[in-house]
């Protein structure tokens, strides 16, 4: 007798079969370091912008995935004949998460609190070129420069840079409120920061009702997450040794990209004898590129001699002034009169700082030089080195975007001091001809590469593990960012 449905039977299968197909519409994202804080207007690190930046803060403008700039609360702007003024144009009907209005003022608000004399955001350069901020109606806003800056847009695109409301500027750092498709909805510290979609978001709803970061540092223990299911990407992910591992598993994509980490050994120029240009030199030589590169990152990552990003079209490829050449090492050191010298070295978390650390400091011994070894947390590394100078050596990933800025800044962590270098930058300020831009920051990478000012490792690689089924992570990273807004499950 053949086998038949009866009708009720079949209509509630078939009526049940969409919902047991439906795509999950949450996700949880592994990242190795735990935000100080979620203000990205307040605050160096780059944990922080990898939780909030597109999520919850949005700027005038924003980095796509790509490292496009794109348009974001503004709509479209204009720029002056002799580009010193840059009208913008903001969306209508946009709110922030606590419902409260945005318009011109906030952005007013927003550029003068981060330029002030008081201010405490951590790329306050981003904003010294402003003269006025200029509200003229409630959707346009008029900013004035000292001088003609063709990159202030992407200037703009920083996550120093967002908008942020008075009404709330204040709790920021633990309960930010931003105008982004996602609002805070919950921090477990030590565990994870929670995000939820934001109901009355102005542009285009994301897929996802949530999502979740969890903080795992321990590599072993980040692998375990990931094969078990329990975290469904890891964009950062710690333990580059086991991905041949996922490669071969049909479950996990690896994911392989670019970002704009320069990783470094710093030097404190201000300390002697590393205010002596041949001890420095020394150091530079002394390393072994991509030896590091092996041993700390198993292959991941492209060797550098400057902080400029390799797939920069105004990169320049400076490895030969530094490579590896231990013998001129000791030369540079006897020639400086340096005997029997012993270094602090700061290492932070990461696993490029914690295990290229090691392999660093066993090449450094090879040519005569002593190192003590710290390993600090990120916040003790964020206060002894970036805030109080007190190191001589940390290895860290530099991974905002275009910043060779920073060696213009005299009072910056590791002391860089150099007018000629300061003039350059402010001539790069100034220029808007692209072929032009490009020149000067090649002289710049040059001038640092010849000035020793560090020792330049590697380019950090973005590799990053995820379930097969989702779609809509970065490949790459061209600012510290998890952009979720347009992450979503295969049906």
């Amino acid at each position: 007798m053949p086998f038949r449905l009866f009708p009720a039977l079949a209509l509630l299968l078939i009526s049940a079969a969409p919902a047991l197909a439906a795509p999950p519409d949450s996700i949880t994202l592994g990242m190795v370091l735990e935000p100080p804080n979620l203000d990205p207007t307040a605050g160096a690190a780059a944990a922080i912008d990898e939780v909030v930046y597109a999520n919850v803060f949005e700027g005038l403008t924003r980095f796509g995935p790509e490292g496009q700039i794109e348009p974001d609360l503004a709509k479209s702007w204009d720029v002056s004949a002799d580009g010193t003024v840059y009208t913008f144009h903001l969306h209508s009907g946009v709110t922030f998460q606590d419902g409260t209005a945005f318009d011109a003022s906030d952005v007013k608000f927003s550029l003068d609190r981060a330029r002030a004399a008081d201010s405490a955001n951590a790329q306050k350069a981003l904003f010294r070129g402003i003269t006025a901020v200029d509200v003229t109606d409630p959707l346009t806003v008029k900013v004035t420069l000292d001088a003609p800056d063709g990159a202030f847009p992407f200037k703009m695109a920083w996550g120093d840079a967002v908008i942020v409301a008075p009404e709330s500027v204040a709790s920021e750092a633990t309960h930010p409120v931003g105008t982004g498709p996602f609002a805070f909805a919950d921090w477990v510290k030590g565990d994870h920061v929670t995000l939820s979609a934001y109901p009355g978001y102005w542009g285009e709803k994301p897929a996802l009702k949530s999502a979740t970061f969890r903080f795992i540092s321990d590599p072993t223990a980040a692998f375990a997450a990931v094969m078990a299911g329990d975290v469904d990407a890891f964009p950062n992910f710690p333990a580059p040794e086991t991905l041949d591992q996922f490669k071969a598993d049909p479950r996990f994509r690896v994911m392989v990209g670019t970002t704009e980490g320069e990783t470094i050994l710093a030097m404190n120029n201000r300390n002697p004898p590393l205010n002596d240009i041949r001890v420095r030199e020394a150091i530079a030589h002394a390393i072994d590129r991509q030896e590091v590169i092996d041993g700390a990152m198993f292959g991941y990552g492209t060797p550098i001699g400057t902080h400029f990003a390799p797939h920069n079209p105004a990169y320049r490829d400076l490895t030969a002034l530094s490579a590896y050449d231990p013998a001129k090492s000791k030369a540079l050191l006897a020639e400086a009169g340096v005997k029997d010298l012993t270094l602090r070295l700061a290492l932070p978390p990461p696993v490029y700082a914690r295990r290229g650390g090691e392999i660093v400091a066993a090449e450094l011994a090879a040519v005569g030089i002593r190192t003590e070894i710290t390993n600090l947390e990120w916040a003790q590394w964020l206060d002894q080195v970036f805030k109080r100078h007190d190191f001589d050596l940390t290895i860290v990933s530099h991974t905002e975007p275009a910043d060779i800025n920073i060696y213009a800044r005299p009072e910056y962590y590791f002391g860089y001091d150099s007018k000629p270098f300061q003039e350059l930058m402010a001539k790069l300020d100034r220029t808007v001809d692209p072929a032009e831009r490009s020149e000067i920051e090649g002289q710049a990478q040059e001038m640092i590469a010849k000035d020793y000012v560090n020792a330049y490792l590697f380019q950090l690689a973005k590799t990053g593990v995820a379930d097969a089924r989702l779609e809509g992570l970065w490949l790459n990273a061209p600012t510290p960012a998890n952009d979720v807004t347009a992450v979503h499950w295969k049906p």
